[in-house]
């Protein structure tokens, strides 16, 4: 009898293993994609995943309700790049994990340096960042970029993708006219020294793509002598157009030179920093180069130059039909902002850029350009459940997030600053 009972156990052992139980989110507004909301609207979600978006979605008696009903649900925000975990304090050298030495280092990946402890990433993670391309630098070629999400145990559960793409930086092609120096100092290079030096630095690039293809030919030819070399591994997806390369380039000579060449090369690329892509927005339109702007709040380029120079910037690219990201400067000193990333798309938006492309620029743009556009960016059916609720407009300075959701799970949104407030607003009272 007893050898029955256990028997009929495990034969509907599988159907209460199965039964996940549905979840229906109900907010005041739900941003599905940047061009379609609901008002009010609901999301229904099963085992992490969306369902359904829209409104009076129906759904079982069971289904747990949540209510927001003062609150607006948008897709998590999605940094195009950053140095969360691999840098702290930026003024003490020993929490900086920014490069390598070495000018040409492709088998760099940034994603295996990243402190997942990193007091950044909660910080960051508090204003509905949930995603980042973790970005390598330092020389010519840097290593290849790793996207990850802002939560779990350990590197290996954060990192999505290790490798999503190479990253080159593209030599200045900016000229400084030779100055008069004492004695003691080491006199400044000529122009034409300096164009030598730059022709250098291409040539340079030229010849070490030229070998990775030297290495893919004898690695497919099985030459006797050939040997592996992690270097130029890492090469292969680049060369063989499974990853794009991100150019790093803010000067309008340099990104004219650096897409030329890719073309020649047949690349798949993406812009990065692109200060003056503005001047070449038409032709990276119909080159369709996507670009990555990050110098909303920089200075303009020349003493001359209009003060809304770089605010105008987004706004020229996206009416030029460029597919825009939008990100902070890389480096050290941006890692701790990375958490004023809806503002800087915010106050594109006021100098022309519109709300829509706005929203896509850190949501749906950045997911695609990391190669997960089927997963994330968007509230759609069969997307991962992963959105924020908050108190607002989430291009509003004065917007709080105060819920986060990834793949279908609740998010502690406390960090180091919202500690601090909580210790100094009961601190002792004399």
């Amino acid at each position: 009898m007893k050898k029955y009972f256990f028997l009929s156990l495990l034969m509907i052992a599988p159907l209460w293993a199965g039964a996940e139980k549905l979840t229906l989110f109900r907010a005041k507004k739900v941003q599905s994609t940047p061009n379609l909301s609901f008002v009010p609207g609901e999301i229904l979600v099963k085992d992490g995943k969306i369902i359904k978006v829209g409104k009076s979605i129906k759904h079982p008696k069971d289904c747990e309700v949540i209510e927001w009903e003062d609150l607006e649900i948008y897709p998590s925000l999605i940094s195009p790049g950053s140095s969360l975990g691999l840098a702290e304090i930026n003024a003490l050298r020993p929490t900086r994990d920014l490069s390598e030495v070495g000018t040409h280092t492709p088998g760099v990946e940034g994603w295996v340096a990243v402190n997942p402890d990193s007091e950044l990433i909660p910080v960051a993670r508090a204003n509905g960042i949930t995603h980042s391309l973790i970005i390598p630098m330092g020389g010519i070629i840097s290593g290849t970029s790793g996207f990850m999400v802002l939560n779990g145990w350990g590197i290996e559960e954060m990192t999505l993708r290790k490798k999503v793409a190479l990253h080159l930086w593209w030599p200045g092609h900016g000229l400084a006219l030779p100055q008069t120096h004492k004695k003691k100092d080491p006199p400044s290079k000529s122009i034409e020294d300096q164009i030598k030096d730059r022709e250098k630095r291409i040539l340079e690039i030229d010849e070490f793509f030229d070998q990775a293809e030297a290495y893919k030919k004898a690695k497919l030819a099985k030459d006797l002598n050939f040997r592996l070399l992690p270097s130029w591994e890492a090469m292969l997806p680049v060369i063989d157009q499974q990853i794009p390369i991100m150019i790093h380039a803010d000067e309008k000579r340099q990104i004219k030179a650096a897409i030329e060449w890719a073309k020649k090369r047949n690349f798949s690329i993406v812009l990065s920093g692109a200060k003056e892509s503005w001047k070449l927005a038409d032709w990276l339109a119909k080159e369709n180069v996507p670009v990555i702007y990050r110098h909303i709040f920089n200075r303009p380029t020349h003493r001359n130059s209009p003060h809304d120079q770089q605010f105008r910037a987004p706004g020229i690219l996206a009416q030029a039909g460029v597919r825009l990201s939008i990100g902070l400067p890389l480096g050290g000193w941006s890692t701790a902002n990375q958490r004023n990333l809806p503002y800087h798309a915010a106050h594109g938006v006021a100098y022309g850029l519109s709300r829509e492309k706005a929203l896509a620029a850190i949501t749906i743009e950045p997911a695609r350009i990391c190669g997960v556009i089927n997963e994330l960016g968007s509230l759609e059916n069969g997307k991962n459940a992963t959105f924020i609720a908050t108190s607002g407009d989430i291009l509003d300075i004065r917007t709080s997030v105060l819920h986060m959701i990834i793949d279908g799970k609740d998010i502690d949104l406390a960090s180091r600053h919202t500690r601090l407030r909580s210790k100094y607003q009961n601190r002792p009272k004399k």
